[in-house]
């Protein structure tokens, strides 16, 4: 990481713990969730395991979309508050203000997901995974925070306002909520079950449900990788454009 890449990461982190809003909805709206469903509601869906085993990776991919609204809303404040002008005009490097950005929201989402397991732990949650799907675990939800910040830096930077830049994130907060995150996807209605089964959410919660239970299989995995590299590279193309075009 580039010293200039440093000092925007310290800055936004800075910023991220003086909004006690966006601490809320980062690291402790996704337990408050996670503890719902576990002792509300849970008791309701008969999934053949233990609920909280099966809840665990859907809140965990929850907690990294929750996070997303306040990458979003702080990339736009950037543009539309003149920062961007500020740094122009000084000896810093332009890609600096992005990969700032994707890295605060990379190491926020993996704060967030670290209390969801620690919380899960606590409920009951109990995964058979060995030392290897752990460390694969941990790969891939670096990657999935990894290819969502460069997505929602891109729409950060595509909105006209830190408003609609937060209301942009909303589909990719609700996509988790209709994929197998809360209840398999054949247990779904007709259509609804359809669009669970084709986004991207229901592969990448599977992945990861198959390396916790220590049973990952390798067809759900590469379809996961492949809608992050996809989302991912989108995201950095996009942010890329809109960037140069707007500062």
């Amino acid at each position: 990481m580039s010293a200039d890449s440093t000092i925007m990461l310290r800055r936004n982190f800075k910023h991220t713990f003086r909004n006690p809003t966006a601490v809320f909805n980062s690291v402790l709206f996704p337990v408050v969730i996670m503890v719902m469903f576990v002792y509300v509601i849970g008791g309701a869906f008969d999934v053949g395991v233990n609920y909280v085993d099966y809840a665990a990776p859907g809140m965990i991919v929850l907690a990294i979309s929750y996070g997303l609204s306040a990458t979003s809303t702080a990339v736009n404040s950037d543009m539309t508050k003149g920062i961007i002008n500020r740094f122009k005009v000084m000896d810093i490097s332009r890609g600096a203000v992005l990969t700032g950005h994707v890295i605060a929201s990379l190491l926020r989402s993996v704060i967030a997901v670290a209390a969801i397991v620690g919380v899960g732990l606590l409920m009951g949650f109990r995964p058979s995974a060995g030392w290897l799907e752990w460390l694969a675990v941990v790969g891939f939800v670096v990657l999935v925070c990894f290819a969502t910040s460069w997505f929602t830096v891109a729409l950060g930077l595509f909105a006209k306002t830190p408003e609609s830049a937060g209301l942009a994130t909303v589909p990719l907060v609700m996509l988790p909520f209709l994929s197998s995150a809360i209840v398999p996807a054949d247990t779904m209605a007709a259509g609804v079950r359809q669009f669970a089964e084709y986004q991207p959410f229901t592969p990448i919660i599977e992945t990861l449900r198959g390396l916790l239970t220590g049973t990952p299989s390798a067809g759900t995995a590469i379809e996961a990788i492949a809608w992050c590299v996809g989302i991912g590279l989108v995201g950095y193309l996009w942010a890329l454009a809109t960037f140069k075009k707007r500062a």
